[in-house]
C-alpha cells in the first residue's frame, strides 16, 4: 500500500470512527465529514472515483488474502482433527505429539489473524471493533464488566498539523500511543486524536488520574523537533467509572464531558505548542 492509499484508509476510519455514535447518516453527511477529514490531511479529492478504485483493489485483496487464510487454517484444523482421531484410536503417540505441534502452529496463526483485526493501522494500539468484542454486550450496548474508562484527546492537534505538517501529526499520534501504554492498561485509539483507555474495576477515577497525568506531565517536559523547529504537545484527561451493565455511550460522553473541564485547566497552564 502506498502512502496515498495509507492517508485514505487513515480518513476513512476516522470518518466511520467519527460517525459511528450518529443515529442516521445520510451520504451528504458521509461525504461531509470525509471531506473534513480529507481537508485535515491536505487531500483533495477531485479525483475521487479513481482513487476509491485503487484503495477498493487494496481493501479486496486484504480481504482475499484474510478468507484464504482463514480456509486454509479451518482445513489444517479439520486434517489435524482428523490425525488426532485416527492416532488416539490406533493409540499412537508419536503422530499425537505431531499433531499437538501442528496445532498449537495454527493456533499462533490465529492468534495473528484475529491481532491484526484489531489493531489501529498507524498507532498499532486497539481499535473501536476491539473495544466493541472485548468489552460491550452485542444485545443491548452494554459494558460486561465494571471499571474504569478514561479519554484522552491531544491538544492544539490542528495547529500541530497546519504547521509541521500531517506525517508529524502521524508522528505525534504512534508518540502518544506509545506513551499511554505506560499506563499498563489496554489502549485504543477512538478516532481521530482522541484514544480510550480501559482501566480495571480495581483502579478507581482518582487513580487513574493520577497515572495518566504522570503520563502527561512526562509528555509536556518532552522537546520536540520538527524542521529545526521545537515544540511540545500536551493531551486533556476525562475519566468515568462505570458498572457492569453501563451504556457504553453514555459513559464515553461522561468521561468526555469530564475531558472538557480539564481541557479549560490545561489550556490556562499551557497556550500553544510552543516550547
Amino acid at each position: 500500500m502506498n502512502s496515498n492509499d495509507k492517508i485514505l484508509e487513515i480518513i476513512s476510519n476516522d470518518t466511520k470512527n467519527s460517525i459511528a455514535q450518529m443515529q442516521v447518516v445520510t451520504p451528504s453527511i458521509y461525504a461531509s465529514v470525509f471531506s473534513e477529514f480529507a481537508t485535515n490531511h491536505d487531500v483533495k479529492i477531485d479525483n475521487e472515483e479513481e482513487l476509491a478504485q485503487d484503495l477498493l483493489k487494496v481493501q479486496c485483496s486484504t480481504l482475499t488474502q484474510m478468507q484464504s487464510q482463514t480456509s486454509k487454517n479451518v482445513q489444517s484444523l479439520s486434517e489435524n482433527t482428523q490425525k488426532a482421531l485416527t492416532a488416539i484410536k490406533d493409540k499412537d503417540e508419536s503422530t499425537l505429539n505431531k499433531v499437538l505441534q501442528e496445532t498449537e502452529a495454527l493456533r499462533a496463526e490465529i492468534d495473528k489473524l484475529k491481532e491484526s483485526i484489531y489493531r489501529d493501522e498507524l498507532t498499532n494500539v486497539f481499535n473501536r471493533k476491539w473495544l466493541n468484542d472485548h468489552h460491550v454486550n452485542d444485545e443491548d450496548a452494554s459494558l460486561n464488566e465494571a471499571g474504569t474508562l478514561a479519554i484522552i484527546d491531544l491538544n492544539y492537534f490542528k495547529i500541530i498539523n497546519d504547521t509541521h505538517g500531517h506525517i508529524i501529526g502521524d508522528k505525534i499520534l504512534v508518540y502518544i500511543a506509545n506513551q499511554l501504554k505506560k499506563s499498563r492498561c489496554d489502549v485504543l485509539r477512538y478516532g481521530g486524536d482522541e484514544f480510550i483507555i480501559m482501566f480495571p474495576s480495581s483502579i478507581d477515577k482518582q487513580r487513574a488520574f493520577e497515572i495518566l497525568d504522570e503520563i502527561r506531565e512526562g509528555v509536556l517536559s518532552k522537546k520536540l523537533k520538527a524542521n529545526n523547529t521545537m515544540f511540545r504537545t500536551s493531551f486533556s484527561i476525562g475519566i468515568h467509572s462505570y458498572k457492569s451493565g453501563d451504556k457504553l455511550d453514555l459513559t464515553i460522553e461522561k468521561a468526555d464531558k469530564d475531558m472538557y473541564a480539564d481541557k479549560t485547566k490545561i489550556k490556562k497552564r499551557i497556550k500553544g505548542i510552543e516550547v
